[in-house]
């Protein structure tokens, strides 16, 4: 499993005297390495995800760097899961979960860096060190992380001398591991599902990390209204934003929805190339992904000149309206869907007022849904170290499960009214709003973490006029 040294078409191979020379005289390593702080949480989940898989051997791979064009990768971003158990973010990991006795041993499969006294750390343009810089080795990660460490490529007859041992891997992220066992579907699919349902609840760290994250997107979105003004591209705005992610945490958590105009009615809109008009609404759906790794995800629609048109006010205060009574139901207990029913039926009532939909009621009815032509999204995902966490739990846990006090969860309702929709009066064709908050379930309700960002559309407009011309906040640098 340990790939030779690639070579590009335009490198020149080194001679036998350069490689003797630039593998002497290096210093060795300058001390002990840390302990990586808060290690026993991951230690405490393991043990969770043990519990319920006794005497089966349990493997979670990280996934591997993506080519984006030939020789240059995509920025690694760990797997979820293996992230979730171990605190590790490097690429080419895999933790095996290993049965011992009534628990499991914890074992990260791993590349050894055998450091400067092998060529491969100026040779080996993909792991060679002075290409990525530094790299921990097995002994680095097992005195880091607390957990055995072995080479990557002993993996294969590790799996292979479990014998009779079920095996469960979970799959998709990395190829290689994928074949070195047969797939058993249905017994997988139950392990991806464990591994998500065990973060739909957040203990007080994770959500400490989401309010930083939370935070740190409000110092974007705050840069981007100051920007306004010059922001002459859909790019300049997704610039703008990602210049805070990158800095204060690891990177946005998603792609940068940018979407002026009309774009704002296409949900995903990600090209972010059009020229941003004087009176357009700026549709911003954005978020910092921490250094831990968890993400927020905020959207807020911006009058450029900083005041809404009589047609744009109009559809705002629907759908702020329809987010404060998805509010109302976000409480543990409620279904899941709840906030998202309360929502639609403001929004179905909302669009008759307007003259779009004949009846509400009708267009409520399960049968219809009418209201989807204009608001085709549901109004809640979980959120956490995924944008969409938890994507892997089973329906009964999660979309027709009970809310309950650690869930983080999105709120954003919205309404998309397309340029060439002839069920529209054309006053409102081409507006798009969505409006988004992370709330926290508690035990007495919940809690909006983005409560700072402005939303009522008399507060967004003097937000606007507010940030318009003033300097852009410091940095907050994380430790």
């Amino acid at each position: 499993m340990i790939e030779p040294p690639r070579r590009a078409a335009h490198d020149t191979g080194p001679p036998p005297a350069l490689l003797e020379f630039m593998t002497q005289r290096w210093a060795g390593p300058s001390g002990r390495t840390p302990t990586l702080a808060g290690r026993e949480r991951f230690a405490a989940r393991r043990a969770g995800i043990s519990r319920l898989f006794p005497g089966e051997l349990l493997v979670v791979p990280t996934g591997r760097e993506k080519v984006r064009a030939n020789d240059t990768n995509f920025r690694f971003r760990p797997g979820t899961d293996c992230y979730y158990l171990t605190g590790i973010t490097e690429p080419d990991v895999v933790l095996v979960l290993a049965p011992d006795g009534e628990g499991h041993r914890a074992i990260v499969y791993a590349h050894p860096n055998p450091g400067k006294t092998s060529s491969l750390f100026f040779t080996d343009r993909v792991r060679g060190e002075l290409w990525v810089g530094p790299w921990p080795g097995l002994p680095e990660i097992a005195q880091r992380y607390g957990v055995e460490a072995e080479p990557i490529d002993t993996l294969p007859d590790a799996l292979a001398a479990a014998g009779t041992t079920p095996i469960r891997v979970l799959r998709g992220l990395d190829a290689e591991v994928d074949g070195l066992v047969a797939p058993t579907d249905e017994r997988e699919r139950a392990f991806a599902a464990a591994l998500s349902e065990a973060r739909l609840i957040k203990d007080d760290l994770e959500i400490a990390e989401l309010r930083a994250a939370i935070a740190s997107t409000k110092r974007g979105f705050d840069d981007v209204v100051r920007a306004l003004p010059t922001a002459v591209t859909e790019r300049v705005v997704e610039g703008v934003f990602g210049l805070r992610a990158r800095v204060e945490g690891n990177d946005v958590g998603y792609g940068t929805i940018a979407a002026s105009g009309p774009d704002a009615c296409t949900l995903h809109w990600v090209r972010n190339d059009r020229r941003i008009g004087a009176d357009d609404l700026l549709l911003l759906d954005a978020g910092v992904e921490g250094v831990s790794l968890y993400t927020a995800d905020v959207t807020r629609t911006i009058p450029v000149s900083g005041t809404f048109t009589p047609e744009q006010r109009e559809v705002y205060t629907l759908v702020w309206e329809a987010q404060r009574a998805a509010f109302a139901e976000c409480k543990p207990g409620n279904d899941f869907l709840e906030p998202n029913r309360a929502a639609m039926m403001v929004l179905a009532h909302g669009l008759e007022r307007l003259g779009i939909l004949e009846s509400a009621e009708d267009a409520l009815r399960d049968e219809h849904q009418f209201y989807k032509r204009y608001s085709l999204h549901g109004v809640s995902h979980m959120l956490g170290l995924d944008v969409h966490d938890c994507a892997a739990a089973r329906a009964e846990t999660y979309r027709f499960g009970a809310l309950a006090a650690g869930m983080v969860l999105t709120v954003e309702p919205g309404l998309y009214f397309q340029l060439d929709d002839l069920t529209v009066p054309e006053r409102y064709r081409g507006i798009g709003v969505r409006i988004e908050d992370d709330v926290v379930i508690t035990a007495g309700g919940h809690e909006n973490l983005s409560a700072a960002f402005p939303s009522e559309p008399g507060a967004v407009e003097a937000w606007v006029r507010d940030l318009r011309g003033t300097a852009p906040e410091a940095w907050v640098i994380p430790d």
